[in-house]
């Protein structure tokens, strides 16, 4: 449940809500994309936004989870945190938007860019969601400028993700927390019924 401050556009809902649900995703995993379109958007954040059942007593941490053996994963995730910085109040819409175009990032048609070419698609397709000056200041953060090894700008925001995953044993994507505890009932094709219930009975 804990995040770091840096990282606040990754939680969606009241801040203070007494119950954490935190969802382990990847930008290039198909079952991440239908919970975010499925679930995420149409169901469970309209219940705890403002006017919503449990507004003020849920919140919603979006944990970057991205799988190694997807080449481009890690591009997408760190696109996704750089974003984070210079747009905060859009990161859940630069998520659904990477993951509206995600198929352009599988293993095969990624295959045939370079990182750099990557990050520069990752940047456009942003630029739609939060404008072309603040995705130039996105792509900054992208730039490799410390030593020949040393990451770019939001590495070290990467690597709290990654770290808070295999901390908790997380294995696969999408997985869910609730107030800490691994649930393993929860499913990518639970809709907006499955969700009420378990709400209904654990809040």
């Amino acid at each position: 449940m804990a995040l770091l401050p840096s990282l606040s556009a990754l939680q969606l809902g009241t801040p203070a809500a007494p119950h954490a649900l935190e969802f382990y995703i990847d930008y290039v995993c198909p079952f991440s994309a239908k919970l975010v379109h499925n679930a995420l958007v149409p169901a469970i954040l309209p219940l705890i936004s403002k006017g919503g059942k449990y507004e003020g007593k849920i919140r919603v941490i979006l944990r970057l989870q991205p799988q190694p053996w997807h080449a481009s994963s890690m591009l997408l995730h760190e696109a996704a945190l750089a974003a984070a910085r210079v747009a905060p109040e859009k990161f859940l819409d630069v998520s659904v938007q990477f993951f509206k175009h995600q198929t352009e990032f599988f293993d095969i048609p990624a295959s045939k860019l370079s990182p750099t070419q990557i990050r520069a698609a990752l940047v456009s397709l942003t630029a739609e969601v939060i404008g072309q000056d603040k995705a130039g200041q996105m792509a900054d953060l992208l730039v490799h400028k410390t030593t020949p090894n040393g990451g770019t700008a939001v590495t070290d925001d990467l690597k709290y993700n990654i770290k808070m995953g295999r901390q908790n044993g997380i294995h696969v994507t999408p997985s869910a927390t609730w107030d800490g505890l691994f649930q393993a009932s929860v499913s990518s094709s639970w809709a907006e019924k499955e969700w009420t219930e378990f709400f209904e009975q654990n809040v």
